[in-house]
């Protein structure tokens, strides 16, 4: 009876102020594309670190570091954490250039049209000179600044949704098998970002399709998150996993010209398909190789 009502507390709170935060934010005209919707962006993140703290610290006075695995031991899935986003990302490159009307684009040809309406002639022709003279292609700053920032200030916010979707959720979820957490966690999850979503982000094209977008691409990308968790026995994994994929997704668009919101990217299907790729991998070596099967059993069986 606990375990339920935690729960209920937890995504009460959490979707209340992330509900009325954004809510507020758009009925005070915010945008999300100024300096207001990054900040607005940034702390909605933390919305379910809080209120795992004020359900398990506050109300239920219980000692959370063990309990929802904030532990910091660096192995190999550490390192995995940190690669994988890349090869996501990546993947969802090759996926989007197998959609008609989708070609790859060096130039960057893709992203100065979607800067069309958020950019003067002037500041678009200012952009092109400065990528123009770099020593290198952007897509490698991009990928290097984007891994730097997902063991860092981008580990740091993935941490204030990791600790509720994979710290506390998956205690709370620990005696369903890992199919069923991992879908259920996957549409909270994607269910979260409706208010960001429905004012633009992500998918600007789509913001209402977007919504059940969201929610595919999360119930998709949630058993990755989740099986790292288990396999590190730790929420700071997921944390930068979370920020490196975040750091780095702008790639899957910075080569890319044609296709759409829903279908190209990270986030789109293109990305979904990508996701999949890995997630058979995880598969074939959770039931072929690793000694725990952790894919085919309730997540209690791993949990310490």
């Amino acid at each position: 009876m606990q375990q339920n009502n935690k729960t209920t507390l937890f995504l009460i709170l959490t979707f209340a102020i992330s509900f009325t935060a954004a809510g507020l934010f758009w009925l005070l005209g915010g945008e999300l594309r100024g300096t207001g919707g990054l900040i607005l962006a940034t702390s909605y993140m933390f919305i379910p670190m809080i209120s795992v703290l004020v359900v398990e610290k506050i109300i239920y006075r219980e000692d959370i570091r063990k309990k929802l695995f904030i532990s910091f031991n660096p192995d190999i899935w550490f390192l995995i954490a940190w690669l994988i986003a890349p090869v996501i990302v990546f993947g969802s490159v090759a996926a989007s250039l197998l959609v008609p009307g989708v070609s790859y684009s060096p130039g960057m040809e893709g992203m100065f049209d979607s800067y069309k309406e958020m950019m003067t002639p002037e500041e678009l022709e200012q952009m092109r000179i400065s990528i123009e003279v770099m020593p290198f292609h952007p897509v490698w700053m991009t990928l290097v600044s984007g891994m730097v920032a997902g063991l860092t200030i981008n580990a740091v916010a993935g941490f204030g949704e990791e600790l509720g979707w994979r710290g506390f959720l998956v205690r709370q979820f620990r005696d369903m098998s890992f199919i069923k957490a991992s879908v259920l966690t996957g549409i909270i999850w994607g269910l979260w970002h409706a208010p960001l979503i429905l004012m633009g982000h992500n998918y600007p094209q789509y913001p209402v399709a977007g919504v059940f977008m969201m929610v595919l691409f999360c119930v998709l990308l949630s058993p990755l998150f989740l099986y790292i968790t288990v396999k590190s026995r730790s929420v700071i994994a997921a944390s930068v996993m979370h920020g490196t994929l975040n750091g780095t997704a702008g790639i899957s668009l910075m080569l890319l010209e044609g296709g759409n919101d829903l279908v190209t990217g990270v986030a789109g299907l293109a990305g979904g398909f990508s996701i999949i790729i890995v997630t058979v991998a995880f598969y074939f070596y959770d039931h072929n190789i690793s000694r725990e099967k952790i894919m085919t059993s309730k997540i209690s069986a791993y949990l310490k």
